[in-house]
């Protein structure tokens, strides 16, 4: 695995995974990969990204992402989210069209969501990593297994969270988690193609704070 930087309370229960058949062989595709010249996002140092900036202990929502971006200089290890500087795609729009909708927050001036990671917004990928200007080249390598154990320990180690499931492939990845011990908000995707089938005022953040205030959590602070 490409230099495994992973914060403590994340690597800790991790451990085991990263020495299993299924991690290793994951581990040798990507090596061999870059040696064939390919170009792979987010870089080795930021693929763990979204364990770095939300510890195990601090996460209380979980916003479940498909495979990073593709194209140069966007994924940076957090679902949905782009670096500083970068131009948001359009699904990243149209969440910040619903933020406005939702809750009046204006659009915000930056497409990284490093904020929200920092608020305990666990922005979860189902793949990890992928090729250049090719979507979903990197499915079905092993990452789903992955994240799917991470996914287990937060179902089985707390409660009371809020997971965010936008999309088919998401609530299908989501199907085994707890929905009596945790919220779970389900609607259509925020890309372009599914927005306007039931994202669009599907009032996601709200939601969110009302549960979590409901149960004594400190709600997230959503502004970027």
């Amino acid at each position: 695995m490409p230099s495994i930087n992973i914060e403590e309370s994340w690597r800790k229960r991790l451990i085991k995974e990263f020495e299993k058949p299924y991690m290793r062989e994951l581990s040798a595709f990507l090596k061999m990969e870059k040696k064939e010249g390919k170009e792979i996002f987010p870089i080795g140092s930021e693929i763990f990204s979204a364990f770095n900036f939300t510890p195990f202990e601090k996460v209380k929502v979980v916003i479940l992402g498909q495979d990073p971006y593709h194209g140069r200089g966007q994924a940076h290890g957090l679902s949905f989210s782009v670096k500083e500087g970068v131009q948001p795609p359009p699904s990243l729009e149209n969440i910040f069209k619903e933020l406005k909708s939702d809750i009046e927050l204006a659009r915000p001036k930056s497409g990284s969501l490093e904020k929200w990671a920092e608020e305990g917004v666990l922005l979860l990928n189902t793949v990890l990593t992928v090729e250049k200007s090719k979507p979903a080249s990197h499915q079905s390598k092993g990452w789903e297994t992955f994240t799917d154990k991470v996914l287990s320990l937060l179902n089985e180690e707390k409660s009371h969270l809020v997971y965010i499931l936008w999309g088919k492939k998401a609530q299908e990845k989501g199907m085994f988690l707890d929905g009596d011990a945790n919220l779970i908000i389900k609607s259509a995707h925020p890309s372009p193609y599914s927005a306007a089938n039931g994202f669009f005022d599907s009032k996601p953040f709200s939601k969110t704070n009302e549960y979590l205030n409901e149960n004594g959590i400190a709600s997230i602070n959503w502004k970027l």
